[in-house]
């Protein structure tokens, strides 16, 4: 049994396998299981913004005493 492939073979897997491995990916990046994380991790930005207002406020009534 003699395989006689090609560069257009060799193409049409690689294809099929980086779809495989696309659609992988997907699959866990919207996985039930990681909502939560991935949900916690895009409120990651707006989480310090409490603490900075009041470091700021902080600040701002400190140098108001030196003056």
């Amino acid at each position: 049994m003699v395989i006689d492939m090609d560069i257009n073979d060799f193409r049409a897997w690689h294809t099929v396998v980086l779809l495989l491995t696309f659609i992988a990916i997907v699959a866990w990046a919207y996985g039930r299981r990681r909502k939560a994380r991935f949900d916690e991790a895009a409120n990651l930005p707006f989480a310090d913004d409490d603490n900075e207002a009041a470091t700021i406020a902080d600040i701002n009534n400190n140098t108001g005493d030196r003056a």
